[in-house]
């Protein structure tokens, strides 16, 4: 996964002023558009897209410090416009081309990336690999923003407007694994930007013969395999600790990939305050080729 990543890093740096076709690039190196998207994200810090727009602006600012056609540099790194291109550099280096013209500055550079596999050997990760049939997930559903660290309030809210009845109706419901209540993350961005939005579900599995109440929202999930991350500590951020290590450890050291689909997280032992828990993240993943 590493070697694929610097590949991605070699592809984009030799394409700066062309369209980037990331799904055949994945398709050469064996692996999945979404896959390389997502450990990009989660290893880079940023989406791939928007490492592509800064390393573009960074390499546009020595065009825009000639006396070249601004307009000409603007459709030569793949802007229809100036103005599509001033906002662009302006995103990145904080003023426009022309700011930058008259004045020789201040400018950003984004260094060209390099992937590293660091092994330390001193993080076990406590992991299983389960084969499911097709099951469905129920419960209600609503659209937040993506939030990679600390508690995200509009789950939160989301969660509190549900009255204690309502909990245990679903508990009630659920009829097979994963067990018990279940975060479930939906529609997730394969750039897995921040502040993207996603369909965020409170509720239970059900297999596909239960009846779903009409009261309820429900995704229907095909059968699959899931690699599943057994994780103990404080809460959320033994959780978010445990995912981010899947992208720097787990994946790159073993045979799987994520493909699309739901990520749950099952919560099995947690304080009244909930300040730890002891949870579950199931994530949907393929064997890599």
């Amino acid at each position: 996964m590493i070697a694929a990543l610097n590949r991605l890093v070699e592809f984009i740096e030799d394409h700066l002023t062309e369209e980037i076709d990331i799904a055949g690039l994945a398709a050469g190196l064996g692996t999945t558009e979404y896959h390389l998207r997502r450990m990009f994200s989660s290893l880079a810090g940023m989406p791939v897209s928007e490492y592509i727009r800064r390393r573009r602006m960074a390499v546009a600012a020595a065009d825009v410090l000639g006396d070249g056609d601004l307009l000409g540099i603007a459709v030569r790194y793949g802007y229809g416009s100036t103005e599509a291109f001033n906002r662009a550099f302006r995103s990145v280096h904080g003023v426009g081309p022309g700011d930058v013209r008259r004045n020789g500055g201040p400018l950003r550079t984004q260094p060209q990336l390099r992937f590293r596999l660091t092994v330390e050997g001193n993080t076990t990760m406590d992991t299983s690999i389960a084969e499911r049939p097709a099951f469905r997930l129920v419960g209600h559903s609503t659209r937040v923003p993506l939030i990679h660290h600390g508690a995200n309030p509009h789950i939160q809210a989301h969660i509190a407007s549900l009255p204690a009845t309502e909990h245990a109706r679903l508990k009630e419901l659920g009829d097979t694994e994963p067990a018990g209540l279940l975060q479930v993350s939906a529609d997730v961005d394969p750039d897995y930007a921040e502040d993207s939005e996603l369909t965020y579900l409170h509720g239970v599995a059900v297999s596909g013969a239960t009846p779903v109440p009409d009261d309820l929202d429900a995704i229907e999930v095909p059968a699959g395999t899931w690699a599943v991350f057994h994780t103990s500590g404080p809460y959320p951020a033994a959780l978010q600790s445990t995912w981010a290590a899947t992208a720097t450890d787990w994946f790159p050291s073993n045979p799987w990939r994520l493909r699309p689909g739901p990520s749950m997280v099952a919560i099995r032992e947690r304080d009244a305050d909930f300040s730890t828990a002891t949870c579950e993240l199931w994530l949907p993943v393929e064997r890599a080729e």
